[in-house]
């Protein structure tokens, strides 16, 4: 099968990521020495520079690894909580419905960089300074910037010099937008993690000492300082159309911290998938899993209607139950053993029909019936209040919309040991609210993933964890770990994850095969982005699908858009076999996600 590029083969290690540079500083950590946690670490840093408009230092990652010393798979949670004054009321008092999809009132606390540090700590072997040093120097000495971020800063610049004169002054100084392939600096970021490096090098030569007093640094010294007395003083326009400030604090930092949990799995087919739990989507994955066991996905063609109808009808219903389900379980009972039952599932699979569902079914779980029917009412409600702001929204905030969600990015990284880490590091982007001119980055919008309602498993609640779209993925094969995966796209990761899977165990594709085959996602289920709109019955599909397969999805009732090739899905993938062998690959859409190993 022609491939855009070769899957990449060694037997030293592989690193790939959503950008070349990212992959690059990964690699070099392995050829310093590391392992790789060290690469992992690295290249999260350097995408926070190169890809500001998708991650930045003030957002979140979840991680799912292996560890080849403790021969552990495990979740390490860098997903934040609401801050202590992150209250319904409060928001309510505000005037807000919805907790906006920007601004200060949709910040969490950042959780990124606690989670790099522990996963550094405890599993790496390099020191801060060295794992940083490829981030400082693309944020001091510039990077060539990415046309869409170029594009992303140029279609806000209106709205920065209006309502965020601190963006303005740093991404459009003097009103210009920067080129495509500019060269860009990011000198006050670099200074901050300078500063972070300088605190905890001033401990002596102990790396883990280091490592502690850089995480005081940042959650209990002078960043969370920054963070508090800019969410106090700024009053910011987001997408509400009026102006908030702020209510993360510094104790709000200082009492939090990232923490490892054990990955939720499941059994599919000589593999087992491990995902993160109900604060995240990861479950949808494994609750379509459950629903395609009982079919014969091996006999549907990889570009075939019959795939392609199968595969979204189970994902309907796999993410209405994410609607109805799913929360943190730290505040709510999440019924997830039910949820992955055979006799559940089994169930369930006999509403997959020949013809496209246009409902929206969560299934029945005993003892939650009162819990379905308020989330029912509250998508209700929600679909009236966004007919209305469609009709009024506020004219000024037109430019804002246009470009106002960010995404994510992944990094995969496997050593000749057999560690493996999958990460998707994303929020904080430039588009989510204003620049910190002391610290060089933005703060997340994670907290729009919150209902202004209560009861309801995604309520707003101080300590809480938004339910995240981020979703890495990490599988054994036979027992072993194998695969690290994953793919950047909010709503859409485990969708694509899900075919790039099916096409790989199924079919039999390699790495990049399975990857450059076409793409479809629906957006059926409620968004979890503000405003959390839906579309019944939407699927897009890419173009090179083909017209056969395109028209039988049609006569299906899909209501189809049809995308250009090469324009959906960011996949990349990493795997370690038994005879010890690399692989590694990455998506050619974008024309920026590489895969490099030896």
């Amino acid at each position: 099968m022609f491939t855009t590029r070769p899957e990449i083969l060694g037997t030293f290690g592989v690193v790939t990521s959503t950008h070349w540079l990212a992959s690059s500083s990964g690699m070099a950590m392995l050829e310093r020495g590391g392992n790789a946690f060290d690469a992992a670490v690295a290249a999260g840093f350097v995408l926070q520079v190169v890809e500001p408009h998708l991650v930045g230092p003030g957002g979140e990652v979840p991680i799912v690894f292996h560890s080849a010393r403790t021969g552990e798979t495990q979740v390490l949670c860098g997903q934040g909580t609401a801050p202590k004054g992150a209250t319904i009321e409060h928001y309510k008092a505000e005037g807000l419905t919805l907790v906006p999809g920007n601004g200060l009132l949709a910040t969490v606390i950042p959780g990124s960089f606690d989670a790099w540090l522990q996963l550094l700590r405890d599993y790496g072997r390099l020191s801060l300074s060295e794992v940083l040093a490829p981030a400082i120097h693309y944020a001091e000495k510039g990077h060539p910037l990415l046309p869409r971020v170029a594009d992303t800063i140029a279609g806000l610049r209106d709205f920065f010099a209006r309502e965020w004169p601190t963006s303005a002054a740093f991404f459009t100084p003097g009103g210009r937008a920067p080129e495509p392939r500019e060269l860009f600096r990011n000198e006050a970021l670099a200074k901050t993690w300078r500063r972070i490096v300088r605190e905890a090098e001033s401990v002596g030569g102990n790396r883990e000492k280091q490592i502690e007093k850089a995480r005081d640094a940042f959650y209990r010294g002078f960043v969370a300082e920054e963070i508090e007395r800019f969410a106090r003083e700024n009053e910011v326009m987001d997408e509400s159309g009026s102006r908030h400030r702020g209510v993360i604090t510094a104790d709000d930092m200082a009492g939090w911290q990232a923490t490892y949990e054990a990955p939720l799995t499941y059994d599919y087919h000589g593999y087992t998938l491990n995902k993160i739990g109900p604060w995240g989507q990861g479950p949808v994955f494994l609750q379509t899993l459950a629903l395609l066991k009982g079919l014969d996905i091996s006999a549907m063609d990889t570009r075939g209607p019959d795939l392609v109808h199968t595969l979204t009808e189970a994902m309907k219903l796999a993410f209405a139950d994410r609607e109805t389900y799913y929360g943190d379980p730290n505040f709510i009972d999440v019924p997830m053993e039910h949820l992955l039952s055979d006799a559940y599932n089994d169930e369930r699979r006999k509403l997959i029909g020949n013809e496209a569902s246009l409902e929206l079914r969560p299934g029945n779980v005993p003892g939650y019936d009162g819990q379905v029917r308020r989330m029912m009412d509250a998508l209700e409600r929600l679909s009236q209040v966004a007919s209305l702001e469609a009709v009024s929204s506020e004219p000024t905030m037109a430019d804002m919309r246009s470009v106002r969600r960010g995404d994510t990015v992944h990094i995969d990284a496997i050593d000749a040991e057999g560690n493996m880490v999958a990460a998707m590091p994303s929020g904080g982007w430039l588009q989510s609210s204003p620049y910190i001119p002391s610290l060089g980055f933005m703060l997340n919008s994670r907290a729009q993933m919150f209902w202004l309602e209560p009861d309801l498993p995604g309520s707003l609640a101080p300590g809480k964890r938004p339910r995240t779209t981020l979703t890495p993925s990490l599988a054994h094969r036979d027992g072993r770990p194998y695969m690290a995966f994953g793919t950047p796209g909010g709503d859409s990761q485990e969708q694509w994850q899900l075919l790039f899977f099916l096409r790989h165990v199924h079919h039999g594709l390699n790495l990049q095969e399975a990857i450059d085959m076409p793409m479809s996602h629906t957006t059926h289920f409620p968004s979890s982005f503000h405003p959390r709109d839906r579309k019944p019955g939407h699927l897009a599909v890419e173009e090179s699908f083909g017209a056969e397969t395109i028209a039988a999805l049609r006569a299906r009732g899909h209501r189809l858009e049809v995308a250009p090739e090469w324009t959906i899905g960011r996949m990349v993938a990493a795997a370690r076999g038994k005879d010890g062998i690399l692989r590694a690959a990455a998506t050619p859409r974008l024309m920026q996600a590489y895969a490099v190993g030896r």
